[in-house]
């Protein structure tokens, strides 16, 4: 199908919906496209607590739900469709998906990012049966066993602190001496029986039978190797910018992100993107909403002059 829109956007975390609300406010006819559950990666958050007016957090599903609920009621159109390939023919952008293409005058990229891997034998093998990029999701599988968590960041330690409801131990393997989550996360870590820290430390393989039995590690500075015995492995090793369906439409980053100004341009006018597909951006669910809202000003902005 080929449908006109004055503008897509898409990805429909909280960048995408944000910038839905406010397009669909200023009555702009805009289109979402998401390839999965509205809400973007913060539906895997069990509680946010950093999310401004929810004193005492809220689930991720649920917030996600609500910005959905928001921006739809507003007049936001949503279709569940993957973008595939993105053109630009005459001023128009198309957005080509396995279901059809799409028409805009402009464009908001804000498609987000997804987990990282660890990139070693067996990881491909055993996901789903022992290695999760989801604590939330599979942490409740892991009763009374010993589980490790792979990461040193903010997810890796929320992981953590939220599986050792279930595990009868979390050890948090870390390539560096010194965490790179924030203090808080770190002291509550820290206070934590359950959880041990392996410092230094890469996994180097994952095998087992029917599902993970061990991690076979090395110390990045003695070059020493060992075997972990466990049950799982949740990784958590930063997120990787979904911007492969761009290719030779903008010049990327080193690290696959897209460089925008402040008003979130990119070099093609009418192109813009928000959130953590960004170059730059602080990969909270706070500020991806306000990149969706600078980004849906700035659209509106620019459609008003072509």
């Amino acid at each position: 199908m080929t449908e006109a829109h004055q503008l897509i956007i898409v990805g429909g975390g909280p960048a995408g919906l944000t910038a839905g609300l406010y397009a669909a406010r200023a009555r702009l006819r805009t289109l979402l496209l998401e390839k999965a559950l509205p809400g973007g990666q913060i539906t895997d958050a069990e509680v946010v607590e950093n999310f401004p007016g929810f004193p005492v957090g809220i689930s991720g599903a649920e917030l996600g739900s609500l910005m959905e609920q928001q921006a739809r009621g507003q007049g936001l159109e949503i279709v569940l469709a993957q973008a595939e390939r993105v053109e630009v023919a005459g001023g128009e952008k198309i957005v080509r998906t396995g279901d059809g293409q799409y028409v805009g005058s402009a464009l908001i990229i804000a498609s987000g990012s997804e987990h990282g891997k660890l990139g070693v034998p067996g990881e491909k093998e055993f996901t789903g049966r022992g290695v999760s990029y989801c604590a939330t999701c599979d942490g409740a599988f892991f009763g009374d066993e010993v589980v490790a968590v792979a990461g040193g960041g903010n997810v890796a330690l929320n992981d953590a602190l939220f599986l050792t409801r279930f595990a009868s131990k979390v050890i948090v393997i870390h390539r560096r001496d010194r965490l790179r989550a924030t203090k808080i996360l770190q002291e509550r870590a820290s206070a934590q029986p359950k959880i041990q820290f392996l410092w230094d430390t890469v996994v180097e393989s994952i095998t087992g039978d029917t599902q993970v039995r061990e991690l076979r590690l090395r110390n990045v500075k003695s070059g020493k190797e060992s075997t972990l015995g466990v049950s799982g492995v949740f990784v958590a090793v930063g997120l990787r910018p979904n911007t492969g369906y761009l290719q030779g439409l903008l010049a990327l980053d080193p690290g696959g992100f897209v460089p925008v100004n402040g008003q979130m341009e990119t070099e093609l006018p009418g192109v813009f993107a928000a959130g953590d597909v960004r170059a730059g951006s602080a990969r909270q669910a706070v500020s991806a909403a306000g990149d969706g809202a600078v980004a849906a000003i700035a659209a509106e902005r620019y459609l008003s002059s072509v």
